[in-house]
Protein backbone atom coordinates (compact mmCIF):
# COMPACT_ATOMS: atom_id res chain seq x y z
CA UNK A 1 0.00 0.00 0.00
CA UNK A 2 1.16 3.51 -0.74
CA UNK A 3 2.09 5.31 2.49
CA UNK A 4 -0.22 7.95 3.98
CA UNK A 5 1.28 11.35 3.17
CA UNK A 6 -0.91 13.67 5.20
CA UNK A 7 -1.17 16.99 6.90
CA UNK A 8 -2.39 17.14 10.50
CA UNK A 9 -3.61 20.75 10.41
CA UNK A 10 -7.29 21.75 10.66
CA UNK A 11 -8.99 24.27 8.43
CA UNK A 12 -10.83 26.94 10.49
CA UNK A 13 -14.02 28.39 9.04
CA UNK A 14 -16.06 31.27 10.42
CA UNK A 15 -14.55 30.94 13.85
CA UNK A 16 -15.17 27.18 14.14
CA UNK A 17 -12.58 24.43 14.07
CA UNK A 18 -13.63 21.87 11.45
CA UNK A 19 -12.39 18.30 11.32
CA UNK A 20 -9.58 17.65 8.85
CA UNK A 21 -10.93 16.47 5.51
CA UNK A 22 -9.21 13.66 3.65
CA UNK A 23 -8.48 13.73 -0.08
CA UNK A 24 -7.33 10.65 -2.00
CA UNK A 25 -5.18 11.61 -5.00
CA UNK A 26 -4.76 8.93 -7.67
CA UNK A 27 -2.08 9.73 -10.29
CA UNK A 28 0.94 7.90 -11.66
CA UNK A 29 2.99 11.05 -12.36
CA UNK A 30 5.27 11.90 -9.38
CA UNK A 31 5.37 15.62 -10.24
CA UNK A 32 1.56 15.79 -10.23
CA UNK A 33 1.42 14.02 -6.88
CA UNK A 34 3.94 16.43 -5.40
CA UNK A 35 2.06 19.50 -6.67
CA UNK A 36 -1.27 18.26 -5.37
CA UNK A 37 0.13 17.06 -2.05
CA UNK A 38 1.69 20.46 -1.36
CA UNK A 39 -1.38 22.44 -2.47
CA UNK A 40 -3.98 20.33 -0.64
CA UNK A 41 -1.93 20.02 2.52
CA UNK A 42 -1.40 23.76 2.48
CA UNK A 43 -5.19 24.20 2.28
CA UNK A 44 -5.62 22.14 5.45
CA UNK A 45 -6.52 18.77 3.95
CA UNK A 46 -5.12 15.38 4.89
CA UNK A 47 -3.84 13.70 1.71
CA UNK A 48 -3.67 10.03 0.73
CA UNK A 49 -1.97 9.04 -2.51
CA UNK A 50 -2.16 6.08 -4.88
CA UNK A 51 -0.22 5.60 -8.11
CA UNK A 52 -2.59 3.15 -9.80
CA UNK A 53 -6.25 2.22 -9.97
CA UNK A 54 -5.59 -0.99 -8.08
CA UNK A 55 -3.76 0.96 -5.38
CA UNK A 56 -6.68 3.38 -5.08
CA UNK A 57 -9.19 0.55 -4.58
CA UNK A 58 -6.90 -0.97 -1.97
CA UNK A 59 -6.76 2.37 -0.13
CA UNK A 60 -10.57 2.56 -0.20
CA UNK A 61 -10.86 -0.83 1.49
CA UNK A 62 -9.15 0.63 4.57
CA UNK A 63 -10.31 4.24 4.63
CA UNK A 64 -13.08 6.35 3.10
CA UNK A 65 -11.85 9.79 2.01
CA UNK A 66 -14.06 12.86 1.66
CA UNK A 67 -13.05 13.47 -1.97
CA UNK A 68 -11.18 11.49 -4.65
CA UNK A 69 -9.01 13.22 -7.26
CA UNK A 70 -8.70 10.59 -10.00
CA UNK A 71 -6.44 10.63 -13.06
CA UNK A 72 -8.17 9.64 -16.29
CA UNK A 73 -5.18 7.67 -17.69
CA UNK A 74 -3.66 5.16 -15.27
CA UNK A 75 -1.57 2.02 -15.64
CA UNK A 76 -3.72 -1.10 -15.32
CA UNK A 77 -7.27 -0.12 -14.38
CA UNK A 78 -8.36 3.10 -16.07
CA UNK A 79 -9.76 6.02 -14.12
CA UNK A 80 -13.20 5.33 -15.60
CA UNK A 81 -13.15 1.72 -14.37
CA UNK A 82 -12.00 2.78 -10.90
CA UNK A 83 -14.82 5.31 -10.73
CA UNK A 84 -17.42 2.76 -11.83
CA UNK A 85 -16.24 0.22 -9.25
CA UNK A 86 -16.23 2.88 -6.54
CA UNK A 87 -19.78 4.02 -7.37
CA UNK A 88 -21.01 0.41 -7.41
CA UNK A 89 -20.25 0.02 -3.69
CA UNK A 90 -22.91 1.55 -1.40
CA UNK A 91 -20.35 2.50 1.26
CA UNK A 92 -18.32 4.47 -1.31
CA UNK A 93 -20.97 5.66 -3.76
CA UNK A 94 -21.48 9.08 -2.17
CA UNK A 95 -17.78 10.09 -2.32
CA UNK A 96 -17.35 13.02 -4.76
CA UNK A 97 -14.96 12.03 -7.56
CA UNK A 98 -13.14 14.75 -9.50
CA UNK A 99 -11.23 13.61 -12.59
CA UNK A 100 -7.83 14.92 -13.58
CA UNK A 101 -7.69 14.68 -17.35
CA UNK A 102 -5.73 15.92 -20.34
CA UNK A 103 -8.53 14.69 -22.60
CA UNK A 104 -10.24 17.50 -24.51
CA UNK A 105 -12.73 15.38 -26.46
CA UNK A 106 -16.30 16.19 -25.40
CA UNK A 107 -17.45 12.57 -25.61
CA UNK A 108 -14.70 11.50 -23.21
CA UNK A 109 -15.71 14.21 -20.75
CA UNK A 110 -19.31 13.01 -20.94
CA UNK A 111 -18.13 9.47 -20.15
CA UNK A 112 -16.42 10.82 -17.04
CA UNK A 113 -19.68 12.32 -15.77
CA UNK A 114 -21.70 9.25 -16.77
CA UNK A 115 -19.32 7.10 -14.72
CA UNK A 116 -20.40 9.05 -11.62
CA UNK A 117 -17.86 11.87 -11.36
CA UNK A 118 -19.08 15.24 -10.09
CA UNK A 119 -16.48 17.32 -11.94
CA UNK A 120 -13.21 17.28 -13.85
CA UNK A 121 -10.06 19.41 -13.97
CA UNK A 122 -8.17 19.74 -17.24
CA UNK A 123 -4.40 19.22 -17.25
CA UNK A 124 -1.90 20.79 -17.01
CA UNK A 125 -2.88 21.04 -13.36
CA UNK A 126 -3.56 24.48 -11.89
CA UNK A 127 -3.36 23.89 -8.14
CA UNK A 128 -5.49 26.92 -7.23
CA UNK A 129 -8.30 25.56 -9.42
CA UNK A 130 -7.99 22.08 -7.91
CA UNK A 131 -8.13 23.43 -4.34
CA UNK A 132 -11.16 25.58 -5.22
CA UNK A 133 -13.05 22.70 -6.83
CA UNK A 134 -12.27 20.38 -3.90
CA UNK A 135 -13.59 23.03 -1.47
CA UNK A 136 -16.75 23.47 -3.56
CA UNK A 137 -17.58 19.78 -3.69
CA UNK A 138 -16.77 19.27 -0.04
CA UNK A 139 -19.28 22.00 0.75
CA UNK A 140 -21.90 20.46 -1.56
CA UNK A 141 -21.40 17.05 0.06
CA UNK A 142 -21.70 18.60 3.52
CA UNK A 143 -24.96 20.34 2.58
CA UNK A 144 -26.29 17.13 1.04
CA UNK A 145 -25.54 15.16 4.22
CA UNK A 146 -27.16 17.86 6.33
CA UNK A 147 -30.26 17.80 4.12
CA UNK A 148 -30.48 14.00 4.28
CA UNK A 149 -30.10 14.08 8.06
CA UNK A 150 -32.76 16.78 8.32
CA UNK A 151 -35.15 14.84 6.09
CA UNK A 152 -34.60 11.68 8.13
CA UNK A 153 -35.28 13.60 11.34
CA UNK A 154 -38.45 15.11 9.88
CA UNK A 155 -39.68 11.73 8.66
CA UNK A 156 -39.07 10.25 12.12
CA UNK A 157 -40.90 13.17 13.75
CA UNK A 158 -43.86 12.82 11.38
CA UNK A 159 -44.02 9.07 12.00
CA UNK A 160 -44.01 9.67 15.77
CA UNK A 161 -46.79 12.25 15.47
CA UNK A 162 -48.91 9.94 13.32
CA UNK A 163 -48.42 7.11 15.79
CA UNK A 164 -49.27 9.37 18.74
CA UNK A 165 -52.38 10.67 16.99
CA UNK A 166 -53.50 7.14 16.15
CA UNK A 167 -53.01 6.09 19.76
CA UNK A 168 -55.03 9.11 20.86
CA UNK A 169 -57.82 8.27 18.43
CA UNK A 170 -57.99 4.71 19.71
CA UNK A 171 -57.70 5.51 23.41
CA UNK A 172 -60.42 8.17 23.70
CA UNK A 173 -63.78 6.69 24.66
CA UNK A 174 -65.75 9.73 23.49
CA UNK A 175 -66.91 10.59 19.99
CA UNK A 176 -64.99 13.84 19.48
CA UNK A 177 -64.43 15.80 16.26
CA UNK A 178 -62.22 18.82 15.60
CA UNK A 179 -63.34 20.73 12.50
CA UNK A 180 -62.30 23.92 10.76
CA UNK A 181 -64.51 26.73 9.48
CA UNK A 182 -64.41 25.14 6.01
CA UNK A 183 -66.08 21.97 7.30
CA UNK A 184 -62.96 19.84 7.06
CA UNK A 185 -62.42 17.29 9.84
CA UNK A 186 -58.93 17.74 11.31
CA UNK A 187 -59.22 15.07 14.01
CA UNK A 188 -61.77 12.39 14.89
CA UNK A 189 -61.67 9.65 17.49
CA UNK A 190 -62.46 6.10 16.43
CA UNK A 191 -65.88 6.29 18.04
CA UNK A 192 -66.66 9.53 16.19
CA UNK A 193 -65.63 7.93 12.90
CA UNK A 194 -67.91 5.00 13.63
CA UNK A 195 -70.91 7.26 14.32
CA UNK A 196 -70.26 9.34 11.20
CA UNK A 197 -70.21 6.19 9.07
CA UNK A 198 -73.40 4.95 10.69
CA UNK A 199 -75.48 8.13 10.42
CA UNK A 200 -73.92 9.83 7.36
CA UNK A 201 -72.61 7.02 5.11
CA UNK A 202 -72.75 9.10 1.90
CA UNK A 203 -70.55 11.96 3.08
CA UNK A 204 -66.98 12.13 1.76
CA UNK A 205 -64.17 11.12 4.08
CA UNK A 206 -62.71 14.03 6.03
CA UNK A 207 -65.73 16.29 5.47
CA UNK A 208 -68.27 17.28 8.10
CA UNK A 209 -71.84 16.37 7.09
CA UNK A 210 -73.97 19.48 6.33
CA UNK A 211 -76.39 18.93 9.27
CA UNK A 212 -73.43 19.04 11.66
CA UNK A 213 -71.98 22.22 10.16
CA UNK A 214 -74.96 24.31 11.16
CA UNK A 215 -75.98 22.12 14.09
CA UNK A 216 -79.43 21.99 12.54
CA UNK A 217 -81.39 19.83 15.00
CA UNK A 218 -84.22 19.30 12.54
CA UNK A 219 -81.83 17.81 9.98
CA UNK A 220 -80.06 15.49 12.44
CA UNK A 221 -81.08 11.87 12.93
CA UNK A 222 -83.40 11.79 15.98
CA UNK A 223 -81.18 9.33 17.87
CA UNK A 224 -78.01 11.43 17.40
CA UNK A 225 -77.07 14.12 19.92
CA UNK A 226 -74.43 16.78 19.17
CA UNK A 227 -72.69 19.15 21.56
CA UNK A 228 -70.35 22.00 20.60
CA UNK A 229 -67.48 22.93 22.94
CA UNK A 230 -65.96 25.98 21.24
CA UNK A 231 -67.06 29.29 19.81
CA UNK A 232 -68.34 28.99 16.24
CA UNK A 233 -67.11 31.82 14.03
CA UNK A 234 -65.08 32.21 10.87
CA UNK A 235 -61.69 31.89 12.56
CA UNK A 236 -62.10 29.18 15.21
CA UNK A 237 -61.87 25.45 15.14
CA UNK A 238 -64.93 23.68 16.49
CA UNK A 239 -64.92 20.72 18.86
CA UNK A 240 -68.01 18.54 18.60
CA UNK A 241 -69.08 15.56 20.66
CA UNK A 242 -71.44 13.05 19.12
CA UNK A 243 -73.69 10.82 21.17
CA UNK A 244 -75.96 8.12 19.88
CA UNK A 245 -78.43 8.39 22.76
CA UNK A 246 -79.41 4.92 23.89
CA UNK A 247 -77.88 3.40 20.77
CA UNK A 248 -75.15 0.84 21.28
CA UNK A 249 -71.59 2.10 21.17
CA UNK A 250 -68.46 0.02 20.36
CA UNK A 251 -66.58 1.39 23.36
CA UNK A 252 -68.92 -0.55 25.66
CA UNK A 253 -67.46 -3.79 24.31
CA UNK A 254 -64.04 -2.95 25.75
CA UNK A 255 -65.50 -4.33 29.00
CA UNK A 256 -64.94 -7.77 27.44
CA UNK A 257 -61.18 -7.19 27.62
CA UNK A 258 -60.83 -5.96 24.06
CA UNK A 259 -58.75 -3.14 22.60
CA UNK A 260 -60.61 -0.15 21.08
CA UNK A 261 -60.09 -1.50 17.56
CA UNK A 262 -61.19 -5.02 18.55
CA UNK A 263 -64.28 -3.57 20.26
CA UNK A 264 -65.09 -1.62 17.11
CA UNK A 265 -64.79 -4.73 14.92
CA UNK A 266 -66.86 -6.84 17.32
CA UNK A 267 -69.55 -4.14 17.26
CA UNK A 268 -69.80 -4.41 13.48
CA UNK A 269 -69.85 -8.21 13.74
CA UNK A 270 -72.86 -7.84 16.04
CA UNK A 271 -74.42 -5.61 13.36
CA UNK A 272 -74.14 -8.47 10.87
CA UNK A 273 -71.30 -7.02 8.78
CA UNK A 274 -68.90 -9.27 6.87
CA UNK A 275 -65.12 -8.96 7.14
CA UNK A 276 -64.81 -7.12 3.78
CA UNK A 277 -67.55 -4.70 4.85
CA UNK A 278 -65.86 -4.11 8.19
CA UNK A 279 -62.55 -3.49 6.41
CA UNK A 280 -64.16 -0.67 4.42
CA UNK A 281 -65.82 0.83 7.50
CA UNK A 282 -62.70 0.88 9.71
CA UNK A 283 -60.25 1.61 6.89
CA UNK A 284 -58.14 -1.55 7.19
CA UNK A 285 -57.16 -4.43 4.94
CA UNK A 286 -59.44 -7.47 4.98
CA UNK A 287 -56.56 -9.65 6.20
CA UNK A 288 -56.01 -7.24 9.13
CA UNK A 289 -59.68 -7.50 10.07
CA UNK A 290 -59.45 -11.31 9.88
CA UNK A 291 -56.51 -11.28 12.31
CA UNK A 292 -58.48 -9.04 14.69
CA UNK A 293 -61.44 -11.45 14.51
CA UNK A 294 -59.16 -14.38 15.37
CA UNK A 295 -57.87 -12.50 18.44
CA UNK A 296 -61.42 -11.51 19.45
CA UNK A 297 -62.61 -15.13 19.34
CA UNK A 298 -59.62 -16.16 21.43
CA UNK A 299 -60.18 -13.46 24.05
CA UNK A 300 -63.89 -14.24 24.32
CA UNK A 301 -63.26 -17.99 24.41
CA UNK A 302 -65.75 -18.69 21.62
CA UNK A 303 -65.42 -20.67 18.43
CA UNK A 304 -67.21 -18.58 15.82
CA UNK A 305 -68.52 -15.14 14.86
CA UNK A 306 -72.09 -16.01 15.84
CA UNK A 307 -71.09 -16.76 19.41
CA UNK A 308 -68.98 -13.58 19.53
CA UNK A 309 -71.93 -11.54 18.25
CA UNK A 310 -74.18 -12.98 20.98
CA UNK A 311 -71.66 -11.99 23.67
CA UNK A 312 -71.52 -8.48 22.21
CA UNK A 313 -75.31 -8.14 22.10
CA UNK A 314 -75.56 -9.20 25.73
CA UNK A 315 -73.30 -6.30 26.73
CA UNK A 316 -74.97 -3.78 24.45
CA UNK A 317 -78.53 -4.74 25.44
CA UNK A 318 -77.58 -4.66 29.11
CA UNK A 319 -76.37 -1.08 28.68
CA UNK A 320 -79.61 -0.12 26.93
CA UNK A 321 -81.66 -1.52 29.81
CA UNK A 322 -79.51 0.37 32.30
CA UNK A 323 -79.91 3.61 30.31
CA UNK A 324 -83.67 3.07 30.13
Amino acid sequence: MTPDLSSSSNLPAEGHCLRTTTVLVVDDIPNNLTLLLDALSGAGHRVLVAESGEGALLQLEHEIPDVVLLDYVLPGLTGLEVCRRLKAQPRLAEIPVIFLTAVTDVEEKVRVLEAGAVDYVTKPIQTAEVVARVATHLRIAQLKRALLDRNAALEAEIAMRIEAEEQLRSSLDRALLVTGPDGRIHFATKLAQTLLLRFFPGVGEGQLPPPLRGLNADALPPELEVRAFSRRDSSDFTVLELRAGSEAQPVLLMALGLTPREAEILFWISEGKTNPEIAVIVGSAVRTVEKHVERILGKLGVENRGAAARRALEVLQSDRRASG
